[in-house]
């Protein structure tokens, strides 16, 4: 847990986050594709890097969820279509990580919804996920969405909304539903998702990097 405190502390401490930080992309069991989008996380590191003035590493690394090498990475990301399973020392260890100071984006692929709430009832078992309204300052980072999450992919109709996990007063788990903001991170040729549509979903990604490392 030092580690992850060290690295939040030196990567406040400078207004154009001059230190080389690492992010990462979690892995899980279950059988779910916690590997879906593998060029969507370079890409939202590149952007931030040209926009935010970040100095993310350019390459994302992977974290087993269980794993102590979590808490070197202050932000990670998760995503997946299917099952997700944490046993109860991963839930754990994902706690600690969490209330230690780290920062978790879950972004739904289409069919995370039911399993990932399953499984974060582990993680924080007194805490309720709650929609953040429109004016919360992760919608008003540098980039501005008055009107709360873009929509990148349409699946059941439905519109997109943005949950967080709360605790003692911090967000430490922020989960876009409905959205699909990492296909929109993803090579252009993979989805042919329209450069408007690209850009308003690194926008919001770029939002939720800077909102984890300076609210």
């Amino acid at each position: 847990m030092r580690i992850l405190f060290t690295t939040l502390i030196l990567f406040f401490a400078t207004s154009v986050f001059s230190q080389t930080t690492n992010i990462a992309v979690v892995k899980y069991g279950g059988g779910g594709d916690w590997y879906a989008n593998p060029t969507s996380l370079p890409n939202l590191i590149r952007f931030c890097n040209q926009n935010l003035n970040t100095s993310l590493n350019p390459v994302a690394a992977t974290v087993e969820v269980g794993s102590s090498d979590l808490f070197n990475y202050p932000f990670v990301h998760l995503t997946g279509h299917g099952n997700v399973l944490f046993s109860e020392r991963e839930a754990a260890n994902l706690r600690n990580y969490l209330i230690g100071g780290g920062f978790l984006h879950i972004d739904d692929n289409y069919g995370l919804d039911p399993f990932i709430r399953r499984e974060m009832q582990k993680v924080f078992p007194e805490i309720a996920p709650i929609e953040l309204p429109f004016t919360h300052p992760i919608f008003h980072q540098k980039f501005k969405f008055p009107n709360g999450l873009p929509k990148v992919h349409e699946h059941d109709g439905k519109r997109p909304q943005g949950f967080a996990w709360i605790y003692n007063g911090r967000v430490v788990v922020f989960y876009s539903y409905e959205t699909d903001l990492g296909n929109g991170w993803e090579d252009p040729e993979v989805h042919n998702n329209s450069e408007a549509v690209r850009l308003k979903a690194l926008q919001m990604g770029a939002n939720i990097v800077q909102f984890a490392f300076t609210q």
